[in-house]
């Protein structure tokens, strides 16, 4: 007699019939997964009957069974030191004590640390431990790695008990043929990011460069130049406004009107986030750059056809946004008595440009495009730049002694 495949429960079993062990009139019939036993045909209704009751009682509940895919142990209890690493806490106490514009100024010790190291040394052979409270940086890694922590700590411990002032200008010009004059005053810096440039200036030169640019009438400054920033902190400039669109239609079934209008928003402008750190010398700065500007360059309509009342034919226009996007995260070192200036090319405008009673714009360059350029300087320690610019405007002020 050929093989019977028979299937149960999900599983395969194969059972091979023979008429000299199976009682005539006898069949097998499964019970469980891998179980068979012969039973008569004249029990085959009581049980299928008893079956049906079973299935309408309340069965018992199987619990899945929970089989460990990854063996797991508690371990030695004791750190790797495959490579001489070297357990340390610093007292990182005097930065985080005078910090006060951020409930977590620990965070910036960790970043600065994590971009001299990188983030793969400590997630990677050897092991390490990079942890850290408000109060103390717990380290676990090679001496050479603790050497490089060791000078990041420096440089924010050290540092100057308040914050740092540092001017920053974002500006735009239509037409890039400012470089013409102004490439004998700079000096070329190498820049990763493709399509940016940069360049060093002395302050005078820096001062020279941007009266000139203020003459042209495509000049446009979109900031504030001073910041105050505590040394290592990172600090934001931004200006955003949303920009409303008909995103899609969502069409309803049995209401007055068919459709629904959706509706979407678009942030539009720019945004500025600049994280300095001084030398432990203040000879030198590295600043962390990161800018982003977003422009809605036009809303694309597209008409679509939505189901009325009546026999008439009804469109309804949704919008479609045509997005410019611009990107830049670098890090830049420069000596503090100089000034960065940064072009990122012919870019979006961070503002969307307004001209008075609608007029379009014919002179620098195309609508919403412009010469983005960005200054940074180090203008010294807050109080006495704070002190300097009381003295200028004391200075500026008329003195009558007394006479009127």
């Amino acid at each position: 007699m050929s093989p019977r495949f028979l299937y149960a429960c999900g599983s395969l079993s194969l059972i091979a019939t023979c008429a000299s062990t199976v009682p005539a009139r006898g069949q097998l019939e499964f019970r469980e997964v891998n179980s068979v036993r012969p039973v008569s045909t004249e029990s085959q209704t009581d049980e299928a009957a008893e079956d049906a009751g079973a299935s309408n009682s309340s069965a018992p509940t199987l619990e899945p069974s929970h089989v460990a895919l990854t063996k797991v142990t508690d371990g030695s209890g004791v750190l790797p030191r495959d490579h001489n690493q070297i357990w340390r806490e610093y007292d990182i106490r005097p930065y985080t004590s005078r910090v006060t514009t951020t409930e977590r100024p620990e965070q910036a010790v960790i970043d600065w640390i994590l971009r001299e190291t990188g983030t793969e040394v400590w997630f990677t052979e050897p092991f390490g431990i990079l942890n850290s409270s408000k109060n103390t940086l717990r380290v676990y890694h090679t001496e050479e790695m603790h050497s490089v922590v060791r000078e990041v700590v420096d440089r924010l411990v050290s540092s100057q008990a308040e914050s740092q002032a540092f001017g920053v200008r974002l500006v735009t010009v239509g037409n890039p043929n400012w470089r013409a004059k102004a490439l004998p005053l700079m000096q070329s810096v190498t820049v990763q990011s493709p399509g940016v440039d940069a360049w060093l200036l002395s302050k005078e030169n820096a001062i020279i460069l941007i009266s000139e640019l203020r003459k042209r009438t495509d000049f446009r400054e979109h900031n504030s130049p001073n910041l105050l920033i505590h040394n290592g902190q990172s600090q934001t400039i931004s200006s955003m406004h949303p920009k409303n669109y008909t995103r899609s239609v969502r069409l309803r079934e049995n209401a007055f009107p068919a459709y629904d209008l959706e509706m979407g928003q678009i942030q539009e402008g720019y945004s500025l986030q600049i994280s300095p750190l001084l030398a432990l010398d203040e000879r030198s700065v590295e600043a962390v750059l990161k800018c982003q500007i977003d422009q809605v360059e036009k809303l694309i309509p597209v008409s679509i056809d939505v189901p009325t009342t009546s026999a008439s034919r009804q469109t309804v226009q949704v919008q479609v946004p045509q997005l410019v996007s611009w990107r830049l995260h670098e890090r830049f070192r420069w000596p503090t008595d100089q000034v960065l200036l940064l072009s990122c090319g012919v870019v979006a405008t961070p503002v969307a440009d307004r001209y008075p009673l609608g007029l379009p714009k014919f002179v620098g360059g195309d609508v919403g495009r412009a010469d983005a350029l960005l200054f940074i300087e180090s203008n010294g320690k807050a109080s006495q730049t704070l002190l300097g610019d009381q003295r200028a405007a004391e200075r500026s002020s008329p003195n009558y002694r007394g006479r009127y």
